[in-house]
């Protein structure tokens, strides 16, 4: 039978949270959800008192637990959505609708594979980086932050890959430098065939110039402002060129998060 992948809205738990540096690591019971997931998805959490939904990347699956199957996500706590959210305690309902959004693309055959993560928003590429290996590719991952406090810790990941690079913008760990910075010498040394990053805009700009450069594939996955989440209030306009050359504007959290490096109207993002 096909897989189901159709979102569910559901009231998860909160069963474990943690704060890492800058950033708050939930533990959710949200039945349905963990087992429709795919690398990429997110998750669209309903805060009290504001219309808007926060987006969240889901970091990671558990397919089993003394609570049953759980996700994790990453926050960093921004505006009053967020706080809200980190400073929920275990034992907290909180509505969530996912997974949604497009996943990643996996590889057909074993090829080399650089993932490019900024902050809390690398949290996808570790479940990538998982499914990669199980696919046999070679796995190169950077985790990038302007500081020690907002570096997603890559230790998880030594499992899974061949090689991690850290970068800082200040030096505290890691190489000084930014993405941009690196990402060519990364690229060639990785000799990679494809390319995935998350992060801010710079970020995935520069990952997807430097593999059009090398002549690789590049996936890109942006970070939904999600009003609903589910695409029906078109407020998350992506800027993109279609497969027949023509400007359009596409949904993020739809026909995104995670799209074609070389599509995005970077200048008009």
């Amino acid at each position: 039978m096909p897989e189901v992948r159709t979102p569910v809205h559901v009231e998860g738990e909160v069963v474990a949270t943690k704060r890492v540096g800058a950033h708050r690591h939930l533990t959710l019971t949200a039945p349905g959800v963990p087992e429709r997931f795919r690398a990429g998805n997110f998750v669209a959490v309903s805060v009290p008192g504001h219309v808007a939904r926060r987006a969240l990347w889901i970091h990671r699956v558990r397919a089993s637990s003394a609570f049953g199957p759980t996700l994790d996500v990453v926050l960093e706590a921004r505006g009053a959505g967020t706080s809200w959210l980190a400073a929920q305690p275990v034992g907290a309902r909180v509505p969530i609708t996912g997974p949604l959004g497009r996943a990643f693309a996996l590889p057909k055959d074993a090829v080399s594979c650089l993932l490019v993560g900024e902050g809390y928003a690398a949290a996808p590429l570790f479940p990538l980086a998982e499914r990669l290996r199980e696919r046999g590719c070679a796995v190169s991952l950077v985790v990038s932050a302007p500081d020690e406090s907002r570096l997603l810790s890559a230790l998880e990941a030594r499992r899974a890959v061949r090689s991690v690079t850290v970068l800082t913008a200040d030096g505290s760990v890691g190489q000084r430098g930014r993405v941009a910075d690196h990402v060519d010498e990364l690229l060639r040394r990785a000799d990679a065939d494809v390319v995935y990053a998350t992060g801010p805009a710079e970020v995935l700009r520069a990952s997807a110039a430097a593999a059009e450069r090398a002549g690789a594939w590049s996936q890109v996955g942006l970070e939904v402002s999600a009003l609903c989440g589910t695409g029906l209030c078109h407020g998350c306009p992506l800027p993109v060129v279609g497969e027949d050359g023509v400007d359009r504007v596409v949904r993020a959290c739809t026909e995104g998060p995670v799209v074609r490096g070389d599509r995005v109207r970077w200048d008009a993002l």
